[in-house]
């Protein structure tokens, strides 16, 4: 079963490289402007994305530079750049600071399970936008007919953080 599962998440990492690349550079640019300048980093994560937060700002290699705390009472300031993951592009509150942040003219990006499109409303709001190609489950389950289970929202999302963060490092190295 391993195997399956290492070969299925393969597949995945794969078709994120090969699909949003150019997304993941443009996110890293987007993030090292508040870096370089006056602003703050926020990663906005909903539900167990959450995690990428914590691992972004307590790893042990390197934390996530000018990452600040995000949370619905932060004040987000126009140099400010803000990362949104959220395993839905219609996750409400993920939706409704996508909006908000928007409406502000704070540009933000947006890490989700959807493909861009002219149907997906947060896409279109969102600066840069990168799919994590989730569409359900990886594996079979062996008991359940049809049922696929290991649904890998938060594999790919720090997936995507680490393609981020190599460029955005990058960036910031340069700066120096």
């Amino acid at each position: 079963m391993s195997k399956i599962l290492a070969t299925q998440l393969n597949g995945l990492y794969q078709k994120i490289v090969q699909n949003e690349e150019e997304s993941i550079e443009q996110t890293a640019r987007l993030l090292a402007q508040a870096s370089v300048g006056e602003g703050n980093v926020y990663f906005a994560c909903f539900d167990e994305l959450q995690a990428i937060e914590l691992y972004a700002l307590n790893s042990e290699e390197q934390p996530f530079s000018k990452l600040s705390k995000w949370t619905p009472d932060v004040e987000i300031q126009e140099a400010d750049r803000v990362l949104i993951f959220a395993k839905s592009a219609q996750h409400p509150e993920a939706l409704q600071l996508a909006k908000k942040l928007y409406d502000e003219f704070i540009p933000f990006a947006v890490v989700a399970g959807e493909a861009a499109s002219d149907d997906n409303e947060m896409s279109n709001l969102a600066y840069t936008y990168i799919s994590t190609h989730v569409r359900g489950g990886l594996i079979p389950h062996p008991t359940k007919l049809g049922e696929r289970v290991v649904v890998p929202h938060l594999h790919a999302a720090l997936f995507v953080y680490e393609a981020i963060k190599l460029v955005y490092d990058e960036i910031l190295e340069d700066e120096m």
